[in-house]
């Protein structure tokens, strides 16, 4: 791989792009590696690891990103594949799957993790120090697949998601704020189908039929003609007709009417704040909306179904079909009600057109990155773009390897990459990297609470071999989980200053035991690529291994069995209880024939359990399924368990004020964390 920052033969492989169509290994480009046959090594950046920084950003900022279009030759894009943003970050067109369609896929690895602490275990910097050290130090190709963060945790108590020290994405505040604007195109999307949704309702509650019928269908420059989606709607009424001046007057009523019941709306507007006081709104108060008034709510822009499309689309028409599909109501007779009913497929696509295209960035060392979609692994399925990942698949070679991250726990976001991204995509995973961390297994062996934002207790920075051993359960329990789905697993044990080393060697020896492959201590957050040599050298074994991937529960079944399965076998429940809302809509979603998807549970992080207290691996409890959702143009059905909430509300004035923008030389070029 020519990650080198060599000008001179990125120019001349440049000039070659039409001899390179066919190519097998794109990666390896550089006219260094004609002269050696292997890859070239990386820009070094060793003199960064002697250098004192009291911050995520101050590393960052000390490293010069090689230019974006640099980076996009070395890895083997044409100049018609890229869309440049700036210095550091591209956007990469889909037609790269159709020149690579030959090419075999790479391996395919997933980072998970233990159920984790409020200040999270670091999946991200894992992921990144794991792909640094394969391409950086150990010549293998490798990319990175990462969710864009939302400005929700970016401005709450988390923080941003670039990941930290030494093993992060570069520009981080570039990475952490805005990227190529792909939060807001679905914020735009989806309050524009939520006006579209109460505009309707106004209109059919104010007009006649024959008013409405030609609000929809006007007369523009003399002709009257029904759009492309109208006509598409016509034929699921069984209209057959194309001239708008032949529809009886039933069939007017028909069309133009969608009686849609206001108490059905499931479709909410959106918001990338954490803004609690949201969470439940009243519209339509004034005068001009002639009394339509009706209670809702906001949720975090990342949490739309919209963005669940994103992840999971495979190309722009499966997009476009997917938003068509998106139910968001029903009709007074009990039918769902489809953004492709209301219109707007259209309208929805376009704003969507550049989403759609993952992100190019690099790692501290010069690896690259694919950012793309952002959706939460506890309301929605949390994680990045299948997209994203069979471009970088192509990219790498049959020989190279492909690191994407779940959210938050095993038990959830891992889940949910088998069960929902691996159905959507085909795509079968060669590796499981666990990432654990002392802290985190010491909590679930039984110590005290930890907080964002405050210091931890000295359980947590003094040697106790007992709490550790006590909490591996968690560890053991995420390993069993793994293995149902028959994937190897990888134990990689993140290494922070306050552990010691009796601490480290006893996780790696019961992980072991309890069936990983491998365990391996990490230090990539204070040594970059170097300090993951080991676990990326486990994780190469381990993609040897035999592989009996196989899904976690049929789509055939019941909704309710779907559910159960999940909640017996993965978070350890003795059985579920469906509340009667829960009942009433699951009864709606299979008599609609909805009843083949797969589950999304939106659930706490911060316990196998739906009680975010009960840590370890709690036994003998009654999951409670309060409600259930569906997003049926992303293909699932969300039960909500227990009280959990699509607005986040990790807000604090004091997380506000660690932000600053200082001008340097009348630019505002520096933004502080």
């Amino acid at each position: 791989m020519c990650l080198c920052d060599c000008r001179g033969c990125a120019e001349i492989y440049w000039e070659g792009g039409e001899e390179r169509q066919n190519q097998k290994h794109p990666f390896r480009i550089c006219c260094c590696f004609v002269l050696c046959c292997r890859p070239p090594k990386l820009r070094e950046i060793s003199w960064l690891l002697f250098v004192f920084f009291s911050s995520d950003i101050e590393i960052s900022r000390a490293q010069s990103p090689k230019a974006v279009d640099v980076l996009a030759k070395e890895i083997g894009l044409l100049t018609d594949e890229i869309e440049i943003y700036g210095q550091t970050k591209a956007k990469v067109r889909l037609s790269l799957l159709e020149r690579l369609k030959d090419q075999p896929d790479g391996k395919y690895v997933l980072v998970a993790g233990i159920t984790p602490t409020p200040l999270g275990e670091g999946k991200s910097t894992v992921t990144i120090g794991l792909v640094q050290a394969l391409t950086a130090h150990l010549d293998i190709n490798s990319f990175a697949c990462l969710r864009q963060p939302s400005q929700g945790p970016t401005f709450g108590v988390k923080g941003g998601a670039a990941g930290g020290g030494y093993a992060q994405v570069i520009p981080m505040e570039e990475f952490n704020l805005h990227l190529t604007g792909d939060i807001h195109a679905i914020t735009a999307a989806n309050n524009l189908l939520a006006a579209a949704i109460d505009a309707r309702i106004l209109h059919e509650n104010t007009q006649s039929d024959k008013a409405l019928y030609n609000r929809l269908v006007p007369v523009v420059n003399g002709v009257r003609g029904f759009s492309a989606i109208q006509l598409a709607r016509l034929r699921r009424l069984g209209i057959n007709k194309s001239d708008p001046g032949t529809l009886t007057e039933e069939e007017v009523s028909k069309f133009a009417r969608l009686d849609i019941d206001p108490s059905t709306i499931t479709w909410q507007r959106v918001v990338d704040t954490n803004d609690r006081f949201l969470r439940k709104i009243t519209v339509g108060q004034a005068n001009t909306e002639k009394g339509f008034i009706r209670q809702a709510q906001f949720d975090i822009a990342v949490a739309s179904e919209i963005m669940a499309i994103l992840a999971l689309t495979t190309s722009l028409q499966d997009m476009k079909e997917r938003l068509g599909k998106m139910v968001v109501a029903n009709d007074k007779k009990g039918e769902p009600v489809t953004a492709e009913d209301l219109g707007v497929t259209g309208a929805l696509a376009v704003l969507m057109k550049d989403a759609i295209k993952p992100t190019l960035m690099q790692t501290l060392e010069g690896t690259p990155v694919f950012v793309h979609a952002g959706p939460f692994a506890n309301i929605a399925h949390g994680n990045s773009s299948v997209l994203a990942d069979k471009i970088a698949l192509k990219l790498v070679g049959e020989t190279g390897f492909v690191v994407t991250e779940a959210g938050f726990g095993a038990d959830i976001g891992m889940e949910k990459f088998f069960n929902i991204k691996c159905r959507a995509s085909g795509l079968v995973p060669s590796v499981v990297v666990l990432v654990a961390t002392v802290r985190a297994l010491k909590m679930h062996g039984g110590g005290p609470n930890v907080t964002a934002g405050a210091p931890l207790k000295k359980e947590y920075t003094e040697e106790n071999l007992q709490l550790v051993a006590d909490g591996c359960c968690n560890l053991q329990k995420q390993i069993q989980i793994a293995q149902l789905f028959g994937v190897p697993v990888v134990v990689a044990l993140n290494v922070f200053k306050t552990d010691s080393v009796a601490e480290v060697d006893l996780v790696c020896k019961i992980a072991k035991q309890s069936g990983a492959f491998d365990a391996v201590p990490c230090n990539h957050w204070s040594a970059g690529g170097r300090g993951a040599v080991k676990l990326a050298q486990a994780v190469e074994k381990a993609a040897r291994q035999k592989n009996s991937f196989k899904y976690l529960y049929s789509l055939e079944l019941p909704i309710v069995e779907k559910i159960r399965i999940i909640a017996q076998k993965v978070y350890g429940a003795e059985d579920i209880e469906l509340s009667l809302a829960a009942q009433t809509q699951i009864d709606r979603y299979t008599r609609q024939g909805f009843g083949n998807l797969p589950i999304c549970m939106a659930k706490t992080h911060l316990s196998l359990s739906h009680q975010p207290e009960r840590k370890g691996v709690p036994t003998g409890f009654i999951l409670p399924i309060s409600d259930v959702r569906a997003s049926i143009g992303a293909g699932f059905i969300y039960p909500l368990v227990g009280t959990v909430s699509a607005v986040k509300n990790q807000f604090h004035v004091c997380c506000l004020s660690s932000f600053e923008l200082q001008p340097v030389n009348n630019c505002s070029d520096m933004i502080i964390f």
